[in-house]
């Protein structure tokens, strides 16, 4: 057996040790996911983190973020202010220590931070290491301290200036155009995030602004967030000219040390938004705290609806059943958070799902008791729900094997097809009534042209569940026509065209067609 060669470079020279924030510049990808717009605005996303931080430790009451010239950002808080004392193994400042080396902070134990969003000790420094420069300044034990780096260096020590009663810190800092190919932050993407922080943090004021230059005449815009409603007022501002059921649900309890707070609200719309946090991070990827929530969710509601006889089979309904109409913002707040990567898209922590779950049993059951005309109402949307789903899916059956029984259309006589079998040269023109047709029929090219007659003014689709649009025979038809399937199982691939042409008069059925 030959044996593999090495290549002659490929030896203990050719292993490199990347020392602390050189991993960061030489793979920021691993520390804030992408060097993409994304991946921009995590860095706002980590100091303004650590701001939240104090707020949830209860030391900070207003977080001010400005967009300024030359793509800088900075973000102030009126918190304790970062330490600046020497730290006695490192013989530096704790604030320089905090900004330049990984995994230095105060959230790895309780003492300090009861909970917080920036458990890994990575957020400013990796913020500091992929800045062209950044400026901090703190206010702290009765004087104003600062210190300068560029690109993760320190230069020169944390200095002490003038006296002040003030207390807070500030970081100002430029993102560096050798790592981000585009350094322009977006006041709209800020807002939304910040926004949504406020909802988070009853009481927690939030003001962004954008002081860029701007054409003159032009108004710099600004936002200032405080919610005192916190979650609900976030439930409330999501179902805006929504028609809801009943007053938002709100409840929050602790379990196992493990903070828990749900507002909930259904409306008569079929979309799903459950939106989770843990330590006011947005958990976009969910987690064992959204999975807690939905099975006890589904277990409260199946349990309640057979109490109150809304139905009687012996199976359940599912989850996407009862969460349909539904509003809800799931928000955790405890210790020792064990995020899947740095981004912190998804919760990993098994203990979160338990407390969770024990909270959401206790006190959306106690509200269903309390509450039954609510409880009917919800669960006779989610019964409904689950036979219109079931409608919908036997519907789906029919339009892929072209079912004829059951009232279901038939093309043949209906469809006028072509003789080539290639879909990308095939054009299904939807025309308007047989007399029109009739004349298509004449004018087409038989090769590759189809013609499918329409009768009447086609159902609205817009509002109506998919069972009762799959009842309606002239969208019956379009759909066998076409063969790509309906709803979820739509697979653009599958279609027997390469083009779908309407043609229709000008008339209120046209206009039908049309739309």
């Amino acid at each position: 057996m030959t044996q593999p060669t090495l290549q002659p470079d490929y030896g203990a020279s050719a292993i490199k040790v990347l020392a602390g924030l050189e991993a960061v510049r030489t793979r920021p990808g691993m520390y804030i996911g992408s060097t993409s717009a994304r991946g921009l605005h995590h860095l706002v996303w980590e100091i303004v983190d650590n701001a939240v931080d104090e707020a949830l430790a209860g030391h900070c009451r207003n977080i001010e973020i400005a967009l300024l010239d030359d793509d800088v950002v900075s973000v102030t808080d009126d918190g304790r202010g970062v330490p600046v004392e020497i730290h006695p193994q490192y013989g530096v400042s704790a604030a320089t220590l905090v900004f330049t080396k990984l995994h230095a902070g105060a959230k790895f134990e309780n003492q300090a931070y009861k909970v917080s969003g920036g458990l890994h000790g990575v957020g400013a420094s990796v913020v500091n290491a992929l800045s062209q420069w950044m400026e901090v300044t703190i206010w702290r034990e009765g004087q104003v301290w600062r210190q300068r780096f560029e690109r993760g260096e320190p230069k020169g020590v944390l200095t002490a200036g003038e006296r002040t009663r003030k207390r807070g810190t500030r970081v100002v800092f430029r993102p560096d155009t050798e790592i981000f190919p585009d350094t322009t932050y977006h006041f709209e993407t800020l807002q939304n995030r910040f926004r949504e922080m406020a909802f988070l943090n009853g009481g927690l004021r939030l003001v962004v602004t954008d002081q860029r230059t701007r054409p003159e005449g032009e108004v710099p815009p600004s936002s200032e967030f405080c919610y005192e409603g916190g979650i609900s007022s976030f439930v409330a501002y999501l179902n805006e000219g929504r028609h809801v059921l009943h007053p938002i649900i709100a409840f929050r309890d602790t379990m196992d040390n493990i903070e828990v707070e749900v507002a909930l609200q259904y409306h008569t719309d079929y979309s799903e938004s459950v939106a989770s946090f843990v330590n006011c991070i947005g958990t976009v990827e969910g987690g064992t705290h959204e999975t807690g929530f939905k099975l006890a969710h589904t277990r409260v509601m199946n349990e309640y609806g057979r109490k109150l006889g809304v139905w009687k089979k012996k199976e359940n309904l599912t989850g996407e059943d009862l969460r349909e109409g539904l509003t809800c913002i799931l928000s955790v707040r405890m210790g020792e958070v064990q995020f899947e990567g740095q981004t912190k898209g998804k919760l990993g922590s098994p203990e979160a799902r338990a407390a969770v779950e024990k909270v959401v049993d206790k006190h959306l059951a106690t509200y269903l008791e309390e509450h039954p005309d609510i409880a009917r109402e919800v669960l006779d949307k989610a019964s409904k729900a689950a036979a219109a789903r079931d409608a919908a899916r036997k519907a789906r059956a029919a339009v892929r094997s072209g079912d004829k029984g059951g009232g279901r259309t038939s093309l043949e006589g209906k469809l006028t097809r072509c003789t080539t079998r290639d879909p990308m040269e095939r054009e299904l023109f939807l025309v308007e009534g047989d007399s029109a047709g009739g004349s298509d029929n004449q004018a087409r090219d038989s090769r590759t042209q189809d013609i499918l007659p329409l009768r009447g003014k086609p159902l609205n689709t817009e509002r109506a569940p998919l069972a009762k649009v799959l009842q309606n025979k002239e969208i019956l038809a379009i759909t066998q026509a076409i063969g790509a399937g309906v709803g979820t199982d739509f697979a653009l691939d599958d279609a027997q065209y390469g083009r779908v042409v309407i043609l229709a008069d000008a008339d209120d059925d046209g206009a039908h067609i049309r739309c």
